[in-house]
Order: structure tokens, then C-alpha cells, then sequence
């Protein structure tokens, strides 16, 4: 049944090698179902409803994946989503959590229609890599700021922004050592670096008596407080159009990134360099995120953690199926994620920042009219708190740079619909 479903002998590997990388990839990206709790929590959702929806709509999406596109390609509440989930969306525009789930509930509905309709190439290849890779970084940036706060390390001052905090609050070491874990497992090769310095953070801690510990294992909390909770209608607003495309466009460039750089590595592509079923790696995606708004989570995407799998000789989407129930089973962990404080989470969100900020390496340094935009695009995203912001000023500097210096072949229609749009929606907002 395994051979008929997910062809091994095809792709040249066996059922002990899929479980080992599925075994990998969970370990990786499981830090996910103690971050993204306490990260959604602080828009008044309830801890336990999030902690049953991240693990539901991780094994949702990473089964769908495994099933449906035959990809080692594991899903789950993505990172830097989640952040402008709440800290821009919730907390810094004052929607309800209600109407950020219906945000993402609908861009998960158009990205789906982009999936199964030929359009998707188009819009993808229309946008400039610039301000593709500048919203990563942006993100990256946006993710390192929420990171040092909750590790203690900045907080707000009163002729500042921020200002350096206290570094002797035995917290704020623990988070600092934690960060520093991180990287040292990461440059030894140590698959799940992350996942060992939440814990070990959270075990000195409980031992030193910063925090409590309410256990380890019991049944599921329920899902109530969240599962069906989207404000679809809220977020029919077209003030909300900026946050509705935010969610789609991030979630859209985020995945078709990582499938082709997982399936590259992989040795997936075809002769001419394309990605077989890419279509239904992204129905699966898109499916996943409709799945995870409707059970109560942020964005669910393509972790490019899956890359740990893949080097662990992973191929199939066996590899995503056991991941899918490696989640099911981290269903019964409630009581230990509860007990992990945010000063163990916090390195884990400065760690991933550093990740996504590496993508200013692919920003063309020598093309003033290129990287100015992506700048603009990056600094916007953490000044402002949002990731809709950045990208409308990213592309409107983007068009009107290329017009002043004379570069119009460089346009096409999609950018410039797209700024024009932003800014009526500038002109007439109350900002």
C-alpha cells in the first residue's frame, strides 16, 4: 500500500529512511507547538484552543501534502505570520482575532482559486525578486524585535522607541544563553537545536524557580474557544484589503520558495527545471491555511525546516504523513507547553529572525532603482508593526523610482495595478 501510494522504489528509497526524515523534520519544526501558543495568546485567544489547533493544522496540512502531491514537505502555523498576526493585525490595528481568522480564512480561499486557476505563474513571475526577498527580511526584522522583547533584553522607552533593558534579570541570561545554545547546536550539526534549547531554557528555569511546571502529559484541552470562531464578515472590510493581501502574498511567494528550494535539493525537478505537481503542493497549502483559520490558528504554510528531512534522505510524502502524526501525537504534550515560559521561546523567534534576514544577500546591491525599494520595503515592515505597510510602501517606491529614472520596460502591469491601488487606499485612509 506504502509503494502504491507514495511510489518508494520510484524514488529510490525505503520505508526506514522515510520515518527516520519524517522523525527529523518533526524535531526540527516542533518548537512551533510551544511558540505559537504563546505568541496568539496575547490577542486574548485561548492558550490551549491554539496549542489543539497548531497541532491539528499541522498534521491537516502535512498529511494533505504527503497525500495529495507526494512532497516531504511538512506544514504547520507559520513563523513571522503569526507575529503580524497579532502584534500588527490584533493588537496594533485593533481587529478582534475574530477578524484576523476570517483574514486568513479568505486569503486562504483566494490562494486556493490561484492554485487551481493558471494565474498563479503569472503573478508570482510579475513581482520583482527585490521586493520579494525584502519582505523575508522584513519579516525577519519584525520577528528579531518581538524576539528581544520577550527575552527582556529592549523595552519601550519614554524619549525612545526602545530603549536596552535591565541584563541582569536572570531571565533575560537564560534567554541569552538559550540564543547562544541554539547556534552552537546548529553549527554542530545537532538536528532539532531549537526544540533542545526550549526545553533545556525551560528546565533551568522551573529548577531555579522563574517559572512553574504544570506537567507533561494529558488529554487534549479543547478546541471550542477557537475552532469556528472566524469573522468572515468582519473581514469583508476593505479597510482590511491591505492585511487580506498581506496574508495572501507572503503566504504565496513563502511556499513557492520553499517547494522549489526543498525539491531542489531533493532532486525533484524535472529536466527543465520545473516542479512536477506544483499545483497540488499548493492546493494542499492553500487547504491547510482555509483548515487552520477554521480550527483557530495563524496562517498555516510550508516549513522549509522539511529541507533536515530531505537531508536525511527523505523523498516521499511519507515523510509528511509521519510528521502529520508526530503532531497528533503532540496533542497529549498540553501541560508542557503551558509550562514553557516566553523567555525560552524568545531565542527560537531571534533565531529564525536571523534565518529570514539572510535573503538581503539576494537583493541586487549594485542597482540603486532595486534596492532602494527592497529597503524601504524592510525597514516599513518593523517601524511600522506591519507587513501590509512595508509591502504598499515597497511597491509604490518601487514604480515611482523606476518612472523618475527613465526605467519603464522594467514595469509590468501587476506592479504598477498594485501601487496605483495602494495609494488611493493612502489617500483616502485617515493616516
Amino acid at each position: 500500500m506504502l509503494e502504491k501510494l507514495f511510489k518508494l522504489k520510484e524514488n529510490n528509497t525505503s520505508i526506514r529512511t522515510e520515518v527516520i526524515a519524517g522523525f527529523s523534520t518533526f524535531l526540527t519544526m516542533s518548537y512551533i507547538i510551544f511558540v505559537n501558543p504563546s505568541i496568539l495568546a496575547k490577542t486574548g485567544m485561548d492558550h490551549g484552543a491554539v496549542f489543539v489547533a497548531t497541532c491539528l493544522a499541522a498534521a491537516f496540512g502535512s498529511a494533505l501534502m504527503g497525500f495529495l502531491a507526494n512532497y516531504p514537505i511538512a506544514l504547520a502555523p507559520g513563523m513571522g505570520l503569526n507575529v503580524y498576526f497579532t502584534y500588527s493585525v490584533v493588537l496594533g490595528s485593533g481587529y478582534s482575532w475574530q477578524v484576523a481568522l476570517g483574514a486568513v480564512f479568505l486569503s486562504g480561499l483566494i490562494f486556493l482559486g490561484l492554485s487551481i486557476l493558471p494565474i498563479r505563474e503569472y503573478i508570482v513571475n510579475s513581482i520583482p525578486k527585490s521586493l520579494k526577498v525584502a519582505i523575508v527580511a522584513g519579516i525577519g526584522l519584525f520577528l528579531s524585535i518581538i524576539g528581544f522583547k520577550s527575552a527582556g533584553l529592549i523595552a519601550e522607552g519614554k524619549t525612545t522607541v526602545f530603549i536596552l533593558s535591565s541584563l541582569h534579570q536572570p531571565t533575560t541570561i537564560l534567554a541569552i544563553l538559550g540564543f547562544f545554545l541554539i547556534i552552537g547546536l546548529e553549527a554542530l550539526g545537532v538536528i532539532g537545536a531549537i526544540i533542545i534549547s526550549i526545553l533545556t531554557i525551560t528546565i533551568v528555569g522551573i529548577t531555579l524557580g522563574y517559572s512553574s511546571f504544570n506537567g507533561i502529559f494529558s488529554l487534549p484541552p479543547s478546541i471550542m474557544p477557537t475552532i469556528l470562531q472566524m469573522d468572515i464578515k468582519g473581514a469583508c472590510n476593505l479597510g482590511l484589503f491591505t492585511i487580506v493581501f498581506a496574508f495572501l502574498f507572503v503566504d504565496l511567494f513563502d511556499n513557492t520558495g520553499t517547494l522549489i528550494g526543498i525539491a531542489y535539493r531533493a532532486g525533484l525537478m524535472d529536466k527543465n527545471g520545473r516542479l512536477p505537481r506544483i499545483n497540488r503542493a499548493l492546493i494542499a497549502d492553500s487547504s491547510a491555511a482555509i483548515m487552520g483559520a477554521m480550527l483557530g490558528t495563524s496562517t498555516t504554510t510550508s516549513y522549509v525546516e522539511s529541507a533536515i528531512g530531505v537531508k536525511a534522505g527523505g523523498r516521499t510524502g511519507l515523510v509528511a504523513v509521519v510528521v502529520a502524526l508526530l503532531f497528533i501525537l503532540a496533542l497529549f504534550l498540553s501541560p508542557l507547553a503551558g509550562s514553557i515560559p516566553s523567555y525560552a521561546t524568545a531565542p527560537a523567534l531571534v533565531y529564525v529572525a536571523c534565518l529570514m534576514a539572510r535573503a538581503f544577500t539576494e537583493i541586487h546591491w549594485e542597482d540603486a532603482t532595486e534596492y532602494v525599494p527592497a529597503i524601504i520595503t524592510a525597514m516599513s515592515i518593523p517601524l511600522t508593526f506591519s507587513v501590509a505597510e512595508g509591502i504598499s510602501f515597497g511597491f509604490i517606491s518601487y514604480v515611482a523610482i523606476k518612472l523618475i529614472s527613465g526605467r519603464f520596460r522594467d514595469l509590468n502591469f501587476a506592479v504598477v495595478v498594485l501601487a496605483i491601488v495602494f495609494l488611493v487606499k493612502y489617500a483616502f485612509s485617515s493616516h
